[in-house]
């Protein structure tokens, strides 16, 4: 086990381009890290770094407390899991194993020990002797995983290895490889697209954009408070809602409007994001998560100036609950742009909702897990105005 730190990494490919600029993180030994961003914000790139698959441009990379800039793939003593699985096809499954250790000329009863241990560990004991073909993909998925248990190695590298997989076999494979890591308490890079797949496996997640960190920290916490406006766009499904909104006193008492719509802030909210206090009369962006409605029917409580009323446009009636669709006529926002068009809300309620499209629905609106972020920076404001963006990317796990 080992710790890896990316000190100042930069890779400029020779068109110009800029796939990771200045990447400053520590990955603490036995850590499960995960990558997440869109594609092309430089993950992958970051990734094979690491490995040694790429070539570092600037910075500094190092394993272990070694910097391994100039020591090659091999020797640096990773294992990568692709989404492609990289099985040998003419080679059973227990070949499939025992074939990088041969090649590091390991002695015969060492390979037997490893393979059968990662047979064991994977479940994959019955299948030794068929070849690939004969696997499912989620059995093919193991093998890869095995092919990387038996080198024993200081850290795990995964890249996309559960996209090939339909969602069912995913959902199943994200709980096998948590384990696996717990179990095997080997420091883990995973890459992913899938916010999801993010939120669920990291110990911390680190979301990435155009080649930059965005934030790290635990999940939860990436979840609750992001940093700014494109975190909090990108973590969470459906989207969190985003609305050009004002801030001004009425009658003593703090009001948020946005459209045709208005919401009585408390002091708790104040509490939460005192910075607020100096944004009064000021146009900035208000975040809503879906979750963070509720159908008035079936609050515990709907005080009139936390409700909005609103037409259904589209009603996604998903079983455990119930997507309704609203439009809010005020400048939408999403992660990059301001839209003077007007914006689609979306709430998640309760599956007994009587909401219908063209029908209208009282939604209560939770004002104390309101989101707000600076129209200019996009810095999410909590506490002191200006937060850098990176403010908890230098956290360790738990910090």
């Amino acid at each position: 086990m080992a710790a890896i730190e990316f000190h100042e990494v930069s890779k400029v490919f020779p068109d110009g381009t800029r796939a990771v600029d200045s990447l400053d993180l520590m990955i603490e030994e036995d850590e499960f890290m995960v990558f997440v961003g869109p594609s092309g914000c430089g993950k992958t790139t970051a990734l094979r770094m690491v490995a040694g698959l790429e070539e570092i441009s600037s910075g500094t990379i190092l394993i272990g407390g070694r910097v391994v800039n100039d020591v090659s793939s091999k020797d640096r003593d990773v294992a990568m899991v692709f989404q492609n699985y990289a099985l040998y096809p003419h080679m059973t499954v227990a070949q499939n194993l025992a074939f990088g250790l041969k090649l590091r000329k390991i002695d015969k009863a060492e390979v037997r020990r490893r393979v059968q241990l990662a047979a064991t560990t994977l479940g994959l004991e019955d299948y030794l002797e068929r070849k690939p073909s004969a696997l499912s993909g989620g059995q093919r998925q193991r093998v890869a995983m095995g092919r990387a248990i038996v080198r024993e190695p200081h850290a795990y590298l995964m890249d996309e290895p559960l996209s090939n997989l339909d969602a069912q076999l995913r959902v199943q494979m994200r709980a096998e490889i948590q384990k696996l890591q717990r179990t095997l308490g080997v420091t883990t890079i995973y890459v992913t697209h899938d916010q999801t797949e993010a939120m669920t496996m990291g110990d911390r997640i680190a979301v990435m954009r155009g080649g930059s960190l965005q934030q790290v920290d635990a999940p939860e916490n990436v979840y609750r408070r992001p940093v700014n406006r494109f975190v909090a766009g990108f973590i969470g499904s459906p989207a969190m809602n985003m609305i050009s909104a004002r801030l001004a006193r009425v009658d003593g008492e703090l009001v948020l409007s946005f459209g045709e719509h208005t919401l009585a802030i408390g002091d708790e909210v104040l509490a939460e994001h005192p910075a607020l206090r100096s944004h009064e009369g000021e146009e900035f962006i208000l975040g809503i998560r879906p979750e963070d409605f509720e159908d008035a029917a079936f609050a515990a409580a709907a005080p009139p100036k936390r409700t909005l009323t609103a037409t259904c446009t589209l009603r996604e009636a998903l079983g455990s609950e119930v997507l309704v669709h609203f439009a809010v006529t005020a400048a939408a926002v999403d992660a990059d742009t301001l839209d003077d068009a007007g914006s689609t809300f979306i709430a998640r309620v309760d599956p007994r909702t009587e909401a219908r499209v063209g029908e209208q629905v009282r939604l209560v609106v939770n004002t104390s897990r309101l989101h707000f972020f600076d129209a200019a920076s996009g810095l999410a404001i909590h506490d002191g105005g200006d937060r850098r963006v990176l403010s908890t990317a230098a956290a360790a796990p738990g910090a």
